[in-house]
Order: structure tokens, then sequence, then C-alpha cells
């Protein structure tokens, strides 16, 4: 008899995707997925542009006092999303 080595499937998806080098692009499309959900309908309505580069979340906003508010919560958003997808995908968020 022989011994087999089972693992978790999403073990080895993950592991797949780490080797593949699709982790992080995943991980990134996760969390501008999160933008909706971690700041709400209103935000959504005045949101227009999200991307990432380099470690960075830029959103453009088109209302200029809700573009405020929101850089002075840029910590407390790069905190939430990344608890959103559980991992560390951003250091920094950009509203402009």
């Amino acid at each position: 008899m022989f011994k087999r080595e089972v693992q978790p499937l999403d073990d080895l998806v993950n592991k797949f995707l780490r080797q593949e080098g699709l982790e992080m692009p995943l991980l990134q499309k996760r969390l501008i997925d999160a933008w909706d959900e971690v700041t709400g309908k209103t935000v959504v309505r005045y949101t227009t542009e999200k991307f990432i580069k380099n470690q960075t979340l830029f959103v453009k906003i088109n209302n200029p006092a809700l573009r405020q508010d929101l850089n002075m919560m840029r910590t407390q958003l790069v905190k939430r999303l990344n608890e959103a997808v559980k991992s560390m995908v951003i250091a920094e968020v950009r509203i402009y």
C-alpha cells in the first residue's frame, strides 16, 4: 500500500496562483471591488475611476466635499480595504 499526500484544494490553488504570478493581480482586483462595499452607496455614486499602481490605490471622486472627507480618512480606508481582502495589498490611498 502507498501513502497519499492529501492537500486541501484551496492550498493547491493558492500555490498555483503564487507560482504563476497571478496572486497579486487577483488580490488587487478583489480590493478594487471591495471599494464599493467598504465605502457605501453614496461614495460609489461619485467614484469614477479606481486603479492600483505601486501599492497605492488611486480613486477619482467627482464631489469636492466628499473628496476632502475621504482624504482625511485615508489611513482608515487602507486598513479596511486590506482587511476586506485579508491581505496587505495597498499601503496608501490617493483621492483625486
